[in-house]
């Protein structure tokens, strides 16, 4: 099944804008049990902290019309693993916001440019500790895979660079550069996907 951003209507509240000189309002994740079931809310930041809560969260991959896989290196200005490549985009739903809905709403938001096709990959459930920062991905993490068949305009204060790369050229990349570390696993989970999306481009 595909989707598009046309026929998508939030399931939530964005928070109103704190005014002038006053903190902003606290981003809050979801809270799930090993089944993705909804257990509660939690601080993004805290969430975080070791040894994690599990929490939903989703990871988007997106090939473009060469069927090559868009990368994106995250902002070095970024809390959470600055400066490293990872999927073409990811985040975390909103309370009670669908994964699908927030997908969307993040890659308008990181990269400027709506896919032209979006669909569910499946979910994968991970905890991977971050050396670098000492925070810990504990994420039920919802996949999905689509096109993105127009430039991005990638918002600077969240990615760094976008690059299109083949089979070959990740394996270089990963060999020569740092990644996420969550990429290896939501990469092993989706890959299916994205051969089932272009399946004469190798992957």
């Amino acid at each position: 099944m595909s989707h598009s951003l046309s026929t998508a209507a939030p399931e939530h509240t964005t928070p109103s804008p704190a005014p002038a000189g006053a903190a902003p309002d606290p981003i809050l994740l979801e809270l799930v049990d090993p089944n993705g079931a909804t257990t509660g809310v939690a601080e993004k930041l805290s969430a975080h902290r070791s040894p994690g809560i599990l929490h939903r969260a989703f990871s988007v991959f997106l090939v473009d019309g060469d069927g090559r896989l868009l990368l994106q290196r995250r902002a070095l200005g970024k809390y959470h693993s600055p400066g490293v490549w990872s999927n073409t985009c990811c985040g975390h739903p909103y309370p009670q916001e669908r994964p699908l809905i927030a997908a969307l709403r993040r890659v308008g938001e990181e990269l400027g440019a709506a896919p032209a096709l979006l669909r569910e990959a499946g979910t994968v459930t991970y905890r991977h500790p971050d050396p670098a920062s000492g925070l810990v991905e504990h994420e039920f993490n919802h996949l999905f895979v689509g096109r993105l068949d127009v430039p991005s305009d990638p918002d600077p204060d969240e990615v760094a660079q976008v690059r299109a790369v083949g089979p070959g050229e990740l394996e270089d990349l990963r060999a020569a550069e740092p990644f996420s570390v969550w990429f290896t696993t939501v990469w092993d989970a989706a890959r299916p996907q994205v051969r089932d999306l272009v399946p004469g481009a190798g992957w």
